[in-house]
């Protein structure tokens, strides 16, 4: 019973959530690292993170027993619920000032990975040794390895054309969802009255009374972009500042100036890097001071 014991105690139990945390940490580098996250790599593994690895932690939390579910249930079900996991992640998403963007569900997904793995380690931890369950890589690879041995040179290549097509078919699904077809780019760029409507727009000023307005960036460029905003009244420089926006993100900036006596053409002047010379998008308010 103790040779039993101790054979069991050094089971591999915990190697495929080390697998886990490795594949789940190099995402996040492959992420946020600049000159990494335009490589193909940051492509693969946003695939294992969209539709496998999340559902097969969180089965691993639910189901710690080596005999709670079998095999192919655990690898079914993990496919299942990664894809039902990215939706509703894009869904919570869209309520946030970040959008659905890759990068930010690959964020969202791997700090949801990172949870659910301690999760399943510690309800791992909770049973005996003798019935956690893990995954027997050594002796998967040898029956895997032992099926081709009785077979001809002609199955043997069948099978591998199957394999591969299989995890073609597999990765091109995946790089279609996380890399769908780019539309048009461009940038939404307006002002609104004080209410936050397009009315009531401060047209005429008392002296030394200030306009406000809203000014509003939305980015549909496929990007983040460091925006430079320009406010001038005849052609005098109000206002000076960079505005980053990611993606499909609305960013709507209260706006105060005070204008001259006269007529004042106040022009709202939008730069898109690396063309900082030439204006992206402008608008213009005329407002009158007695």
């Amino acid at each position: 019973m103790s040779q039993v014991t101790s054979n069991n105690q050094n089971k591999p139990s915990y190697n495929d959530l080390y697998l886990v945390l490795l594949f789940t940490q190099l995402s996040f580098v492959f992420i946020l690292i600049p000159f990494l996250n335009e490589t193909f790599i940051r492509t693969i593994l946003g695939i294992l993170l969209v539709i496998f690895i999340p559902g097969y932690v969180l089965i691993a939390a639910l189901f710690p027993g080596k005999d709670d579910l079998d095999s192919i249930e655990r690898i079914a079900l993990s496919f299942a619920l990664s894809i039902a996991l990215t939706p509703l992640v894009g869904l919570l998403l869209n309520y946030t000032s970040f959008g659905i963007t890759l990068d930010s569900t690959l964020i969202v997904l791997t700090t949801l990975t990172l949870i659910m793995t301690l999760e399943a380690y510690l309800r791992r931890e909770k049973l005996p040794p003798e019935k956690r369950f893990y995954v027997p890589f050594k002796e998967s690879y040898k029956k895997f390895t032992a099926t081709f041995q009785g077979e001809s040179k002609k199955e043997k290549y069948l099978s591998a054309i199957l394999i591969i097509a299989i995890l073609l078919a597999i990765t091109t699904t995946a790089y279609v969802i996380l890399k769908p077809k780019q539309g048009e780019t461009f940038t939404e760029f307006y002002i609104l009255g004080p209410n936050g409507k397009a009315s009531n727009y401060p047209t005429s000023l008392a002296a030394g009374q200030q306009g406000k307005v809203i000014i509003g960036i939305v980015n549909h460029e496929y990007a983040t972009v460091n925006y430079k905003l320009v406010v001038k009244n005849n052609n005098k420089i109000l206002t000076k500042k960079p505005i980053k926006v990611q993606n499909n993100q609305k960013k709507e900036i209260p706006y105060k100036f005070t204008a001259n006596a006269g007529q004042n053409k106040i022009e709202f002047l939008l730069y898109k890097p690396p063309n900082n010379k030439k204006v992206y998008r402008s608008l213009q308010l005329w407002v009158n001071v007695p």
